[in-house]
């Protein structure tokens, strides 16, 4: 239950303290009456002055943004090409990890050092049709770059001199490529800079260079054909016969016969703005998407089609298929060329069945589809749907289901879209316990966990269950957003608040929702659902109490417009099933006057609540809720955050729109104010030492890209110490401890923040991050790849598999004898338990490995024997000694596996004799002679020796037991006439 709190008493204690602030106010005034102060901040101001900016070392995270060029597999099927700015990223289809980059050489671009790095982004590619292992790529800058992927080359650079669109090429025309570049421009703003213009020609290049360019790392095509003009295309492809060539471009489709291209295009008019073009396999016809969500098949490729009337724009027949509420982004036809695929901002791939005109979904794939591709090897198709928020999706066409999705870190989509982003605020934390950032995920209402050690997505959370339509019609639908995450310093606990807009009435939806970490399955659970915390007014604030502390002593602290100071705990509540349920209920609730707080921090000891209320900053003993100090700003009227600096917690950092002031708590007087001249857009104090960093926006023109200035500060003077600059805008920004997850000096600053672009970026002191596997260019080979995912594999499982196609075939080369160690019989249990025979007929090939049996003699023992000799044994000469074992046993058998040995014993070896009498067997176990045979079988038969040679060895070097009786039907007539050996015991 929230604690009353007596208005009086509140009251009063934000009077008693008013006496510190005589000096406070005063401070300025007698740091301006000092001289030396005024020398020193003079002399200083001349070196702030000398100060260089140098730039912040920084990292992306994240590509800029989804890549507009479709995938691009292999041949094969084991890899496929992505773009991602200047580069193009090499995937495995099976892992889907990054195994390399192509990035070009800067050495290869004419324009050096002063080309910008968004003028080389990578807008086209293509696999070579004459060469399987070439890629050939299209560039804003101008340049078509043909690579060895398996080597991760770059062969050839060729420069015409436009920003390049698309790219198509046909085996039909060796050593040639169709472009669609931009057309230069004449006209021009007041300032001489040339306006963008939506035309574009579509010309022939070849890609054999020039003779003269002969050495030169850029060359010149040798033979260039124009084509014609268009509007700026959505699409260009050749048929697959390669005898037409076909642009998408605004409201038309441009038709051209390849055999003639000085006749130029044939137009057909579109009644709506086309969106993606695509060719069907194997018929001369083609299909395009518009912006309304129609789907048209154009039956236009023949000569009396393209026949030109002068003046006359002409219309074609066609097929109109249409689901899609908004513009196709892609279409793409399967490989029999029965389904034709369709994607767009639905979030949901169509599959047409172009004999039926019927259709089936794959919905809510994660986010708008701007790409499809599909891979088709071993008679099993794959779709590959490339998002918005730069993620993969692979969907199986048997069950029309995903099978897998690769993903780093996804991407707000309307960034892919060219529009401004609607979120506002960006959370942002980092999770001790997992070394993980949490961040604003592809859609507002979810929190995606990112490990930056690994470069991979480990989970998504949607906070908020909402709708993922993004818009009915025109008017975009608003969903709920998180608006601000924190975490507690034992990572145990996670506070999030997200936010939905009512337009009728016109007051937002406030949840406050607290989530506990589970640390077996490495998620987060929700624990308790706090409606309007505040009322029907927003949250400006929240905050854990900091320390590794115990349940009772934690408390979360939040601050909203309604003006109350509310502070939260967690209550535990006996179950019936005798456990322990524990949530979170308020524990208090207070106000300072009549001021609206703004923001709320603890102490580094948790002993303190500072908040800050207007032109105030009201401190709280948290435990009794008592005020114990008012700091008030005349300077500074509506202050903004307040943070506490430096592991002892002496100084308070406020600040507002352009003010910066430091509080001394233990003199409680204003150590120092520095003022911008520009808006402060963010402060961050260092986590253990007393310096922070205040970020301010670059004005910058238009020429110039928007920038950061970041200047450091520390405690001891007004002037900054160091001054740092950024070529982006940042939304948010937070510090990493130093024992996060960035390996950086414990006394810099190591920082991440999200840029207006959404792009996460790594910026501070002498940042190091891991490097990326794949992140350079290497080389791969074909048998790289791991194998392909089967039916069979889901029915017998994975390991079935395993070594089937690495099993060696029949040789003939000698075996080499080597020394036996028990290896080769264990081998025999590697196999899966469920494909191995029955044990019973397993047991006598493993036990006649493990107990060899010992070789029989060569020759025969003579009949004749002396009487008065007797076996005498004699040690073995050391070369007639049989081979030991040259290799040791590599393992030890314990107790445990001689208890299963046992077992497996009685349970297989030693069996009772059959109940049935056995059959007569030739080797006369019964003698025919009428004696009885003895109740274990054959009688037992004396121990003897060989007859001992002349020079007294035995036979072989040693004594030796037959391998088996004297036969059993040898009469006793046999051996009358002879004494009986002596027996040696």
């Amino acid at each position: 239950m929230p604690v009353a709190v007596d208005r009086t008493r509140a009251m009063t204690a934000s009077v008693v303290p008013d006496s510190p602030l005589k000096p406070t106010q005063d401070a300025p005034n007698n740091d301006a009456q000092t001289p030396n102060p005024r020398k020193r901040r003079k002399a200083k101001g001349k070196e702030v002055e000398e100060l260089e900016e140098e730039a912040w070392s920084w990292k992306s995270l994240t590509d800029s943004s989804a890549s507009r060029v479709p995938p691009i597999f292999t041949r094969d099927g084991s890899y496929f090409f992505s773009a991602a700015g200047p580069s193009v990223k090499i995937h495995s289809v099976a892992t889907g990890e990054v195994v390399s980059t192509l990035t070009p050489p800067p050495n290869s671009v004419s324009g050096g050092a002063g080309t910008s790095q968004h003028t080389d982004t990578v807008t086209a590619a293509i696999l070579s049709p004459h060469n399987p292992f070439q890629l050939i790529t299209g560039s804003q800058d101008g340049y078509i770059r043909t690579w060895d992927f398996l080597d991760a080359s770059l062969l050839q650079t060729i420069s015409i001199s436009h920003p390049i669109f698309h790219l198509a090429a046909h085996e039909k025309f060796r050593e040639y490529v169709f472009v669609a570049t931009a057309r230069s421009t004449k006209k021009k703003t007041k300032g001489g800079v040339a306006t963008a213009e939506d035309n574009v020609t579509v010309s022939r290049v070849s890609l054999i260079p020039k003779a003269d360019c002969t050495g030169s790392a850029v060359h010149i095509s040798s033979e260039t054909i124009n084509v014609g003009k268009t509007r700026l295309t959505s699409g260009l492809a050749v048929s697959p016969s390669g005898a037409w060539l076909v642009a998408t471009a605004g409201h038309k489709a441009y038709v051209c016969q390849t055999g003639d291209l000085k006749a130029g295009f044939t137009k057909f008019v579109s009644p709506e703005r086309l969106t993606c073009l695509a060719f069907h396999p194997s018929e001369e016809y083609f299909a395009t998407g518009d912006a309304t969500g129609c789907i048209r098949l154009w039956y236009c490729l023949n000569e009396s089609a393209t026949t030109k009337t002068p003046g006359v724009e002409k219309t074609a027949q066609t097929t109109t298929l249409h689901w899609h509420a908004h513009a196709v982004s892609s279409l793409s036809f399967t490989a029999n060329g029965a389904y034709l695929l369709s994607g767009g901002e639905e979030a949901v791939l169509v599959i047409w069945q172009l004999h039926t005109g019927k259709k089936e979904y794959v919905p809510r794939v994660g986010s708008p589809i701007l790409h499809i591709a599909l891979l088709s090897t071993g008679g099993e198709e794959e779709y590959l749907l490339s998002l918005a928020d730069a993620s993969f999706v692979f969907i199986r066409a048997s069950s029309l289901k995903i099978s897998r999705s690769i993903a780093r870190i996804k991407l707000d989509p309307a960034i892919s879209y060219d529009r401004p982003s609607t979120s506002s605020s960006v959370p942002l934390a980092v999770h001790p316990l997992s070394s993980t950032l949490i961040l604003p995920s592809s859609h507002p209402s979810s929190l995606q966990t990112f490990a930056p050690s690994s470069s991979k997505l480990v989970s998504e959370l949607e906070v908020s269950p909402s709708n993922r339509v993004s818009r009915r019609d025109d008017k975009p639908l608003q969903p709920a957003r998180v608006e601000r995450v924190v975490l507690s310093d034992s990572g145990d606990w996670m506070a999030t608040v997200d936010t939905r807009e009512a337009e009728d009435p016109p007051r937002p939806e406030v949840y406050m929702k607290i989530w506990q970490w589970d640390r077996k399955s490495g998620f987060w659970i929700l624990n308790t659902r706090i409606d309007r915390p505040h009322g029907p007014t927003r949250l400006s604030g929240i905050a854990f109490r900091p320390g590794l502390r115990s349940q009772e002593g934690l408390l979360l602290a939040t601050v909203g417009a309604d003006g109350n100071i509310k502070t939260w705990r967690i209550r535990s509540v006996k179950t019936k099933s005798e456990g322990v349920e524990e949530f979170w209920v308020a524990r208090s609730s207070l106000r300072f006057r009549a001021e609206i707080p703004s923001d709320v921090s603890w102490s580094p000891d948790g002993s303190l609540l500072a908040v800050s209320v207007g032109s105030h900053v009201a401190i709280y003993e948290p435990d009794s809720n008592t005020l114990c100090q008012v700091l008030t700003c005349p300077d500074c009227p509506s202050a903004s955050t307040l943070q506490f600096l430096g592991a002892s917690g002496r100084y308070l950092l406020v600040n507002g729109p352009q003010d910066v002031l430091l509080w001394d708590l233990v003199s409680q007087t204003l150590r120092w104010r520095h003022r911008s001249p520009v808006a402060i857009n963010q402060v961050i104090a260092h986590p253990t030492e007393e310096q922070f960093a205040i970020f301010e926006r670059v004005q910058s023109t238009t020429a110039d890209a928007p920038s950061t200035r970041v200047s450091i500060f520390q405690t001891g003077s007004s002037v900054p110490v160091a001054i740092r600059t950024l070529p982006f805008r940042l939304r948010s920004t937070i510090s990493v401890p130093p024992t996060g997850f960035l390996p950086t000096d414990p006394s810099g600053f190591a920082l991440v923040g999200i840029t207006e672009a959404w792009s996460v970026v790594v910026f501070g002191d002498d940042i190091q991050l891991p490097e990326e596997e794949g992140a350079s260019a290497h080389g791969i080979t074909q048998d790289a790849s791991v194998r392909k995912r089967t039916l069979f594999h889901d029915i017998f499982g994975v390991s079935a598999f395993a070594d089937l196609t690495s099993i060696p075939g029949p040789s003939t080369a000698p075996i080499p004898t080597h020394a036996w160690d028990g290896k080769e019989a264990v081998e025999i249990f590697d196999a899966p338990a469920h494909l191995l025979p029955p044990l019973e007929s397993l047991f006598d090939s493993v036990m006649d490995s493990f107990l060899a049996a010992r070789p029989g003699e060569d020759e025969e023992e003579p009949e004749q024997q002396r009487e008065d000799e007797m076996d005498v044994d004699e040690p073995a000469d050391e070369d007639d000694r049989p081979a030991k074992g040259g290799a040791p046993l590599d393992r030890v058998v314990d107790r445990q596996e001689m208890h299963g040995f046992v077992e497996l014993f009685m349970n297989y070896a030693i069996k009772a004799p059959p109940s049935r009498p056995p059959p007569v067997q030739a080797n006369g176990i019964h003698k025919p002679n009428g004696i009885p045979p003895h109740l274990n079988g054959p009688r037992a038969t004396p121990k003897s020796t060989p007859k001992a040679n002349p020079n007294g060895a035995t036979p072989n070097g040693h004594a030796y037991t037959p391998s088996r009786p004297p036969p059993a039907d040898a009469s006793p007539a046999s051996t009358a006439g002879k004494k009986r050996k002596k027996s040696l015991g």
